[in-house]
């Protein structure tokens, strides 16, 4: 970019164009123009002529563009708006004289070069598409064999680390509605203890009940154990809450819920990327979310509902119990399963819970007043 005024002296101009330094116009000039520096938000008009170089000059400035440098920018219609490779890269001219603007791209050979035709715009629509397609890809065939091949592989320290991360989320989501009746925490606490024995699982399971009125329970990995007092408020007896407790234990048996905290993770990350969430902050929350519907696959379902069965099993529990309350919650379903549904049908669910009852020969898991001081746990 040349700032410096022009000499009128005629020797010194002759001097200037035989160096290649723009002189004074030998075509078609002195129309008017709008240019901005790129440097500065400020715009000024020139007077725009044609030599050896495109000159724009004012009454406080003069600047000279090569023809070979210059490219076309999107303007609106019925002006012509111009970069140029060798100025500031915000730099812009624009020409509103159609007779101007027609000299100038006759001098300009290279004036549309690189710049977005509709072929071009249409690579990158497909360029995007397959990029989208891939995506979707990965989150639907690639994550799932990765959360299963990646899950044996995370020691139980990072498992318990996940878990808490997952539950600060689960915190924000429902805030301080955890049940603390003295009583009834005592009671739930006895009732998990009951069935985290026969399940294989330590003590470092640690149980609470959240005052909200989804009928649900869901472990979280590392062991941290959620009941809803809308599960509580829907159930008739322990047996009943116990089946559906075995269940999620069954799914933290297996890890389900660390396999499922790693894809959901992962599909969050890549589904937000196509959104601009280019930091991933959004793919806790929603895999910290996702953690409550427990979508598992249907395999891991079936599997959790075989592990519940046997616990209660040992326990001399009767097993039909789990399948009644699964089955008052969620209704009939009338055969009505679809290719993206996780959890077998309800009425199966119920038919396979029955065909494995058992005659009680075991003690209650909870007395009646236990029972009792349970379901107002959250008064």
């Amino acid at each position: 970019m040349d700032s410096t005024s022009p000499d009128s002296d005629p020797e010194l101009s002759a001097a200037r164009a035989a160096e290649g330094v723009p002189v004074e116009p030998a075509a078609p000039s002195g129309s008017p123009a709008t240019y901005f520096d790129g440097l500065s938000n400020r715009r000024q008009t020139v007077t725009i002529g044609f030599a050896n170089q495109l000159v724009m000059r004012s009454a406080d400035n003069f600047v000279s563009w090569p023809y070979a440098d210059i490219r076309r920018v999107d303007g609106p219609s019925g002006t012509l708006r111009v970069s140029c490779l060798s100025a500031s890269p915000l730099a812009r001219l624009e020409i509103r004289d159609a007779a101007a603007a027609a000299e100038l791209i006759a001098r300009c050979s290279q004036i549309d070069e690189n710049r977005l035709t509709r072929g071009g715009i249409a690579r990158i629509v497909a360029w995007s598409l397959a990029a989208a397609a891939s995506i979707v890809a990965i989150v639907l065939v690639v994550l799932p064999f990765a959360a299963e091949r990646l899950t044996p592989l995370v020691p139980p320290a990072m498992e318990r680390h996940l878990g808490e991360a997952a539950v600060v989320q689960i915190q924000a989501l429902f805030g301080d509605k955890l049940c603390s009746e003295a009583a009834g925490q005592a009671a739930f606490v006895k009732l998990v203890t009951a069935l985290r024995r026969p399940a294989g699982l330590d003590d470092s399971i640690a149980s609470q009940v959240l005052d909200t009125p989804i009928p649900n329970a869901f472990a979280l990995p590392g062991g941290r154990f959620f009941l809803f007092r809308g599960l509580l408020d829907k159930s008739n007896d322990p047996d009943e809450v116990a089946g559906v407790l075995a269940h999620e234990l069954g799914h933290l048996k297996h890890r389900d819920n660390l396999r499922q905290l790693i894809h959901n993770g992962g599909s969050s990350f890549l589904i937000g990327l196509l959104f601009g969430d280019v930091t991933g902050a959004g793919a806790a929350v929603f895999a910290s979310r996702a953690m409550i519907d427990a979508s598992y696959s249907r395999e891991a379902e079936e599997a959790a509902d075989s592990f519940a069965i046997e616990v209660m099993r040992k326990l001399g529990r009767p097993t039909r119990p789990m399948g009644e309350l699964m089955f008052r919650i969620t209704g009939k379903q009338d055969g009505k399963l679809s290719l993206w549904s996780s959890h077998p049908l309800t009425e199966d669910r119920l038919a396979r819970m029955r065909a494995a009852d058992r005659p009680a020969s075991g003690p209650p898991l909870l007395s009646a007043e236990e029972w009792k001081a349970m379901k107002g746990i959250c008064k």
